[in-house]
């Protein structure tokens, strides 16, 4: 129920978001972005993420920020290591959509460090190299019945390059999934599920 209780929180915080976004775009300045970038919770094979990125400026200095994608990592190094020493070739990636606000320190300016937070869901996706696609089919019925859709946390930063309507966007960003216990333990070994991502950006402004 706790687990619900949060999931609804998350959606109602989603949904205020979306609605304050709308107003402030029709006021205000907004950016489209597209990035991609780096897991780097294990430095042996790391996985891709992508995804994209709207901002809407509710003051000069402060956004209000949308975002959606696929984290390429999620497993914390120590069940990635084991994972990947054992030849299971298991991994967890997950689809995600969350909203938050960024802090822009120079917003006048060409270049332009930011911070920013988040909160939104995640749904989690788990594969295996070395099983064939029944094998994988019947890990994805399994979590369904476990339960693959979890909130989870955001926080980064990075420095903004703003050149006429084009942005680039280079940065970091920590997200932590709040997966059930079932999840935490047998893909985290009892660590939470979580990424390190290191990623660049390009979009425009409008």
């Amino acid at each position: 129920m706790r687990r619900m209780s949060g999931i609804v929180r998350c959606l109602v915080f989603l949904g205020v978001l979306g609605i304050a976004s709308s107003a402030v775009f029709a006021q205000g300045r907004a950016s489209i972005e597209g990035f991609g970038g780096l897991s780097l919770n294990t430095l042996q094979s790391p996985s891709p993420s992508l995804g994209g990125t709207v901002t809407f400026d509710l003051t000069p200095g402060l956004q209000i920020v949308g975002e959606a994608g696929r984290l390429g990592n999620v497993l914390p190094p120590l069940s990635s290591a084991a994972f990947s020493v054992s030849g299971t070739g298991l991994h967890a990636s997950a689809f995600y959509g969350e909203a938050g606000a960024r802090l822009v320190v120079a917003p006048s300016a060409v270049v332009s460090p930011y911070a920013e937070a988040s909160g939104g869901i995640a749904r989690l996706d788990v594969r295996s190299d070395r099983l064939g696609p029944v094998a994988n089919a019947a890990v994805s019925l399994a979590l369904g019945y476990v339960g693959r859709t979890t909130p989870m946390l955001g926080a980064g930063g990075g420095i903004l390059l703003r050149g006429g309507p084009i942005v680039f966007d280079v940065g970091y960003r920590y997200k932590q999934l709040f997966a059930n216990d079932v999840m935490r333990i047998a893909l985290g070994f009892g660590q939470p599920l979580h990424t390190h991502e290191a990623r660049i950006g390009v979009g425009v402004r409008f």
